[in-house]
């Protein structure tokens, strides 16, 4: 009960968000740090199991040497770092939005690439675009966090401009690649976990003690 009032309320907030984004400002910097922050760890738990499914459909989608394309120890340098960075609470929270932001356009060439190697009604393609959408509104939420615990610090665009692809691969390559992106993203969703967490015992709890004292 309590996970379907939770869901319903995030679903609310990211329609505010897709409708109306004055509205989404007002409605991010009146949300509780705690409600605000659990919601988006359990998205955040949501896509990384579904992660977890993605890949296993995405080697078994691969044909022969499924299991070599993703056994293989191989360093695709365009693909995101999945470590989260940052001095203080409020940069963390940038490294989480501008890290999500910067694997959407892998995930869309990998789309593109297994539109193309797999028949139309293959399960991969949908759980593919599901986990991208997801991702999206997880940007949503995060950004909306950080515009609620620091109204005056607007999150900055992503230095060095649009996110680089790698050159035009063969098939074997585009096979390599996928799995790279995908396994490096579903390390990003555990340290983002794994981070949110730690905002929500340490920042959360020093806003509630500052609300009490004030």
């Amino acid at each position: 009960m309590e996970y379907g009032r939770d869901l319903e309320a995030l679903l609310s907030l990211l329609l505010v968000m897709a409708v109306d984004s004055t509205r989404a400002v007002t409605r991010c910097r009146t949300q509780q740090c705690g409600s605000s922050l659990q919601q988006t760890l359990k998205l955040t738990r949501l896509i990384h199991k579904e992660s977890v499914d993605l890949i296993k459909v995405y080697k078994a989608s691969q044909g022969d040497m499924s299991e070599l394309f993703c056994k293989i120890s191989i360093s695709i340098n365009n693909v995101p770092d999945p470590n989260i960075s940052g001095l203080d609470p409020s940069e963390r929270i940038v490294s989480i939005y501008t890290h999500l932001q910067a694997f959407f356009p892998h995930f869309k060439r990998v789309y593109e690439q297994q539109t193309d190697l797999q028949l139309p009604t293959n399960a991969l393609l949908t759980k593919l675009s599901n986990v991208s959408n997801r991702s999206s509104s997880l940007a949503a939420l995060v950004n909306c966090i950080h515009q609620s615990l620091f109204p005056n610090l607007p999150v900055p665009e992503p230095a060095g401009g649009p996110t680089s692809l790698p050159p035009p691969q063969n098939t074997f390559q585009q096979k390599v690649y996928g799995c790279v992106v995908l396994k490096t993203y579903k390390e990003l969703l555990s340290n983002v976990s794994k981070e949110l967490r730690t905002l929500k015992s340490q920042v959360c709890k020093k806003r509630t003690q500052l609300n009490v004292l004030f």
